[in-house]
């Protein structure tokens, strides 16, 4: 068990890798990270439908359900997870483009993936996380290509941006306290997943942080840009400058 185990994680990370070089060849005269943020934004996109399709659709409920034995589908998206984070893990500590808070989060993401695939169970929670973590994540590579193209500040980043952190705030933060607290009530979970969950929901707490003062920042930004606008109007409005058709 443990080496089919072993095999699909290396199945995983060797199409992780692939897909990367493939999109380094057809993308030359753009960075390694824009190669990178297309395999994370794919890995996003996957990870979405195949966990909800087992949260809400294959069972168990994560909410009613936590600790039971792994599922096949489980395990497979388990694995190509694990294959996925163990890549960009590797990635970043090599080209060195994230902060301890990204890294430490990976750390843990792999650790639960492994703790849950060791114990052969709790498989149901830690795909239920693995949907909260990832809801955000496409929007989050969008918001990077937006700057990149020269397209961020548009009425297309603002809808990005304000989606991000409106689905952060609602499903990391709001609907992962209440798995955090069934986690914590169902006496089926292991101590050591419980203290994984409260260690992951730290984090994402440390990320809402961080979030919450480039909104606010962002939103004051935009705010004194619309009354200067104002100004301005009412100025030239004043001295006749104005053509009122």
């Amino acid at each position: 068990m443990a080496a089919a185990l072993c095999l699909q994680v290396l199945c995983s990370l060797c199409g992780w890798l692939s897909l990367y070089f493939s999109f380094c060849r057809l993308n030359k005269h753009r960075s390694y990270e824009w190669s990178c943020r297309l395999v994370t934004f794919t890995h996003g996109v996957l990870s979405i439908g195949l966990s909800a399709y087992i949260g809400f659709i294959d069972g168990p409920w994560p909410f009613t359900h936590p600790g039971l034995p792994n599922t096949p589908l489980q395990v497979h998206v388990l694995c190509l997870t694990l294959g996925y984070f163990i890549f960009d893990l590797g990635w970043c500590v090599y080209f060195q483009t994230e902060g301890a808070l990204m890294l430490a989060h990976h750390t843990l993401s792999i650790l639960g993936i492994i703790m849950a695939l060791a114990l052969g169970e709790s498989g149901t929670e830690v795909n239920a996380v693995l949907f909260g973590s990832e809801i955000t994540n496409p929007l989050l590579q969008m918001r990077w290509f937006l700057r990149e193209t020269g397209h961020y500040h548009s009425f297309t980043g603002d809808v990005v941006d304000f989606l991000f952190v409106a689905l952060f705030t609602g499903v990391r933060i709001g609907v992962g306290a209440w798995l955090l607290f069934c986690e914590m009530a169902s006496p089926k979970p292991k101590w050591f997943v419980k203290a994984g969950g409260v260690a992951m929901y730290a984090v994402s707490w440390c990320f809402m942080f961080n979030i919450w003062r480039f909104a606010w920042k962002k939103s004051v930004k935009k705010y004194h840009a619309w009354r200067s606008r104002r100004s301005e109007d009412r100025q030239l409005k004043k001295n006749g400058h104005l053509k009122v058709h």
